[in-house]
């Protein structure tokens, strides 16, 4: 069953996060602990997030510049399948453009083909570390929609190489993000929803939500996709506030509003303790009236650390 068909036969809202893939030179023991401390909610599936790798610059000892690209985390697909194997539950690794020319990202899939996982997260990417505008690899996608197309393609059996005698047909099915207050490079939503009416004609099967603090938010987006055809399961994404800093890094980095009440909480604790409390409340509370409404899931962003979405999870499931 993949996750759109979980999605679509649940009688009551799934129970899903989302993982980041340790530091390189840091064991798999911090990923293992935060499942282990979220099992007894009989996570869905889980997603795991995709980095592509940075170039950096440093200055050599004859006063040259080096270039070096460097990746810090492991890839998706060794987190995926070592969760996959570890605790049989359904993986969704993040298939992204950026850093990734088409042949690395056939082969990618060829990896994740021959460990049997067969759900994608699929999307472009940040830009490069420093950069505001998105530049692929040579020979890379620009665009999610893009990248699809390339999923579509090993679906149907065909591979970059045309020479390949009885080529495999993969059997992926994809799922896709989407913006209840647009993406930050979207000019307007109409733009915004168009793109996202594309990802679905090219088989997108549901859509997981960039974090919202406001559920109103999420409810007049749901109903703005309907009146424009989008009839795929969406996601509520879901990130606590964690860090007293929080209310001043997400609003520039995800171009999101946060609601004053919110704001005013934060503000008012003394420490990231206290903030990380009040992430929690504020969570409890949001969760409870989304899962009111009928959501076909909750998914949370854990960025690896799951205590607190396990008292989140202990008071609305």
């Amino acid at each position: 069953m993949n996750i759109a068909e979980k999605l679509c036969s649940a009688k009551s809202p799934l129970f899903t996060f989302e993982l980041l893939p340790p530091l390189k030179g840091k064991g798999i023991d911090a990923i293992y602990s935060a499942v282990d401390n979220l099992l007894d909610f009989n996570p869905s599936y889980i997603n795991i997030t995709s980095h592509a790798a940075d170039t950096v610059y440093k200055t050599k000892d004859d006063g040259s510049i080096e270039r070096r690209v460097v990746r810090k985390r492991p890839s998706s697909v060794a987190t995926a399948a070592a969760i996959h194997f570890k605790y049989n539950i359904d993986v969704v690794p993040h298939i992204i453009c950026s850093g990734l020319n088409r042949e690395e990202t056939e082969n990618l899939l060829i990896d994740l083909d021959f460990l049997d996982i067969e759900n994608l997260f699929v999307l472009r990417g940040d830009p490069q570390r420093g950069t505001r505008v998105f530049v692929p690899k040579e020979d890379g996608h620009r665009h999610t929609t893009d990248l699809m197309g390339q999923i579509n393609d090993m679906n149907a059996g065909h591979y970059i190489d045309d020479t390949l005698k009885n080529p495999k047909p993969t059997h992926f099915s994809m799922g896709v993000a989407c913006y209840p207050e647009k993406h930050i490079e979207a000019q307007n939503m109409e733009t915004d929803l168009f793109y996202l009416k594309e990802k679905v004609r090219l088989g997108a099967e549901y859509a997981v939500t960039q974090m919202f603090f406001d559920n109103q938010k999420y409810f007049d987006f749901v109903k703005l996709c309907r009146a424009n055809g989008i009839n795929i399961p969406i996601v509520p994404g879901i990130k606590p506030i964690s860090t007293l800093n929080d209310i001043n890094v997400l609003p520039q980095t995800f171009n999101i509003d946060l609601p004053q009440d919110l704001v005013n909480a934060i503000k008012a604790c003394k420490s990231n303790a206290e903030a990380r409390e009040a992430g929690v409340e504020w969570t409890i509370a949001q969760a409870k009236e989304l899962k009111a409404f009928g959501v076909p899931s909750l998914h949370f962003y854990t960025l690896g650390e799951s205590d607190n979405i396990r008292k989140i999870c202990q008071a609305v499931y």
